[in-house]
């Protein structure tokens, strides 16, 4: 019985000594720190970075048993969501990366930034102070009393609100938009009635990659802009969000690709102060550096034409949807612009608009309205783009809401004494629908101009 129990001990003690050796192994095999891993962008999915990143309970060592199935239920989650939105970038449009619009970002509302931003936007009065006495002052009141002659499908929101970037994605990529030009002041600057927006940045060019958008940047014409500043800026820029995927790049006819770059007002700044930047002999030459690019002076007035040759830049844009307005928004003069730009070796981004009226912010401009017409005021301007076949046409606007030339989703709303503009009878994507047929038609007349 003794040699019995001897010998059933020895075999327990063997048969110990032989898993543990098989544990020791295995644990040679697996890299130190591995946790489960992911063949997923983690990025995308903070829920599963979570819950892989290691960050375990105090009680982790009972967790570790019951972990692998939850885990498993968070990557078929994952690879759900990834093939869910795969199926969502099939469904819209291919983007046109030559078709560009341009964006704020300088909405707020309490929940996000603690206050309403710019739905609040103040009356603006008039210059002569006789007019000015026939019209009302004060601010709105948001929500329902917003700066806008139309009222936002997605509310009076914040542009800080994940989903509601996440919306403005999903819209650009049904209107077949391939680039967004997001308005933007230096760290520290701001609009007149705004905070400053550029740490919001980041986020807005994660999400936009995600979605195949690419962002380029409308520099404002913040206090203080001068040849210097505008050197820093670019740094700047390029410097921090150059290697973004999301971050645009003009391929020029030699090959190389260079970000582009807005200046909207370009002409408060002197020509011969721009040409310390956009020349090569220039005292603060970006040409020939690191942070080179295109740069698009606006034209307002004919005489600019020339100012923007002289000044060094790259090119020319008119930003205002209204039609006759000024020399450089009124079609009838596009073609003319045109044919300077091709013999000055400049490039000519006319931009066309749904319309304008931005009388909720200043009722005194009723004369500057520009119909809607249910979308023929868009699809002529369109329409007079793609005759001078320019290369790149811009949009104004996505969501320059307090002067009505937005395309973003709008809805039928009535507060109080205030009616609000529609779309009606049209549905509430219907400009997103007119860019998207327009974006074709665009694609397809630039693959006829360049054989």
């Amino acid at each position: 019985m003794a040699r019995f129990q001897r010998k059933t001990c020895i075999t327990l003690i063997g048969f110990i000594l032989f898993i543990f050796g098989i544990m020791v192994v295995l644990k040679t095999l697996r890299p130190e720190g591995a946790g489960f891993e992911s063949p997923f962008g983690l990025g995308l999915f903070p829920e599963l970075q979570r819950a892989e990143s290691g960050d375990n309970p105090p009680n982790h060592q009972k967790g570790i048993a019951d972990s692998k199935p939850a885990v498993d239920q968070l990557k078929k989650g994952s690879t759900k969501s990834i093939m869910t939105l795969e199926a969502k970038l099939e469904e819209f449009p291919v983007p046109n990366y030559n078709l560009h619009v341009f964006y704020y970002s300088w909405y707020g509302s309490p929940q996000f930034d603690g206050k309403y931003i710019h739905w609040d936007h103040p009356i603006l009065p008039h210059w002569d102070p006789k007019v000015a006495s026939n019209f009302p002052k004060g601010k709105h009141s948001p929500p329902d009393d917003v700066g806008s002659n139309f009222y936002p499908g997605l509310g009076a929101y914040s542009s800080r609100d994940p989903t509601v970037i996440e919306a403005h994605m999903q819209q650009l990529r049904t209107a077949a938009i391939g680039v967004l030009a997001l308005s933007w002041y230096p760290p520290g600057m701001k609009d007149d009635n705004g905070e400053s927006t550029d740490d919001l940045v980041p986020a807005i060019m994660d999400i936009a990659h995600k979605y195949q958008v690419k962002v380029t940047f409308h520099i404002e014409p913040y206090k203080g802009r001068d040849d210097l500043s505008m050197y820093n800026n670019v740094k700047y820029i390029v410097d921090k969000y150059g290697d973004h995927p999301a971050f645009y790049r003009y391929k020029t006819s030699n090959g190389k690709h260079l970000p582009l770059f807005y200046v909207y007002d370009s002409y408060l700044t002197s020509p011969e102060m721009w040409t310390r930047l956009l020349k090569e002999s220039g005292h603060h030459s970006i040409r020939n550096t690191a942070y080179d690019g295109i740069f698009i002076g606006l034209l307002v007035e004919e005489k600019q034409k020339n100012e923007i040759l002289t000044a060094g830049f790259d090119g020319l844009y008119t930003y205002f949807a209204t039609n006759g307005f000024s020399f450089g928004s009124s079609h009838r003069n596009w073609k003319s612009i045109k044919g300077f730009c091709d013999s000055n070796n400049l490039m000519f981004i006319p931009s066309v608009g749904p319309g304008y009226i931005d009388t909720s912010i200043r009722p005194w401009n009723l004369h500057n309205t520009r119909n809607r017409i249910n979308g023929k005021y868009y699809e002529t301007a369109l329409s007079a783009a793609l005759e001078v076949r320019t290369d790149i046409v811009s949009i104004t606007s996505f969501n320059e809401w307090h002067e009505g030339t937005q395309i973003e989703k709008a809805i039928p709303k009535i507060a109080g004494q205030t009616t609000y503009q529609d779309y009606l009878p049209h549905k509430a994507d219907i400009y997103l629908e007119i860019t998207r047929k327009w974006a074709e038609k665009f694609q397809k007349e630039r693959e006829k101009w360049l054989v």
